[in-house]
């Protein structure tokens, strides 16, 4: 079975200082919660960024300090940008960061619900999202709400929009959204092309046995504050510890983990 790839995503939208002091929200606090998540295991950052009233923003500059942070620490962990609805409205600004060269940046291929808002990805912005994606060799990772946005991937790779081996993130959990269940993970799974490379992102109290679910069959994991605020009922959680979990349970059955290197043998990339 392929080596287990880790992403850490440290801070995301939603979050706060006041839910848990942990979630890193300044650009110093991301980069060093990052660097330390590589050094138990994570290979791919998934990278938020806040401005300075700690709200999500998708303002390059916050994004460019970040990537500052991580190049000067001489951390080799992937970079993977986040141009995600809640940071920004429009296309362009939803793009802006993608001029700093991630190795990757989240792509979502529909609209679906949030707990209190819309995530909204019209047909003209996915496609424009794709195209400055694959002019500038950026992987995307297709962030997986709706089965439809898997079909929708397949549509945008047959158009000559993506390149495969395409890359998704299955989110369960979300409310509003699928549920966090395995029946609609195995579904999910099923749905994906053949030589598709696949990772899970699961909110709430299933993520530890989902994720393990998804590492037996192949899959790869997206832990962090972003996604889960606790580590057990009661028991706010740091990176470190999420990260370390999910390296453990892959090294008590077996699979190695995943090297910066490996990530991008396995996706295909430069």
């Amino acid at each position: 079975m392929e080596r287990l790839i880790i992403t850490i995503a440290p801070t995301g939208n939603v979050p706060t200082k006041a839910m848990t002091p942990h979630v890193p929200v300044r650009p110093a606090e991301i980069a060093a919660d990052i660097v330390a998540c590589y050094a138990k295991g994570a290979a791919v950052a998934h990278i938020h960024a806040r401005d300075e009233q700690e709200v999500p923003t998708c303002d390059s500059h916050y994004f460019a300090e970040i990537v500052k942070l991580l190049d000067e620490s001489g951390c080799p962990i992937l970079k993977q940008i986040s141009t995600g609805a809640r940071g920004g409205k429009s296309g362009e600004a939803r793009a802006a960061s993608l001029g700093l060269q991630p190795e990757s940046a989240s792509l979502a291929t529909g609209s679906s619900n949030f707990p209190a808002s819309i995530n909204a990805n019209d047909p003209q912005l996915i496609e424009y999202m794709a195209k400055i994606m694959l002019d500038n060799h950026i992987k995307p990772e297709i962030e997986v709400f709706d089965a439809a946005m898997i079909h929708n991937a397949v549509n945008l790779q047959k158009a000559g929009l993506l390149k495969g081996p395409l890359l998704f993130n299955l989110v369960l959990g979300v409310k509003g959204s699928l549920p966090a269940t395995a029946k609609n993970l195995f579904f999910l799974v099923e749905s994906l092309p053949s030589d598709a490379v696949w990772s899970v992102s699961v909110i709430g109290p299933s993520h530890v046995n989902l994720s393990a679910v998804a590492m037996a069959l192949g899959g790869h994991v997206r832990v962090g504050i972003e996604d889960n605020v606790y580590y057990t009922k009661g028991v706010l959680a740091t990176n470190t510890m999420l990260v370390e979990r999910i390296a453990g349970i892959a090294r008590s059955i077996g699979r190695d983990l995943a090297t910066p290197d490996d990530v991008k043998r396995i996706w295909g990339i430069a």
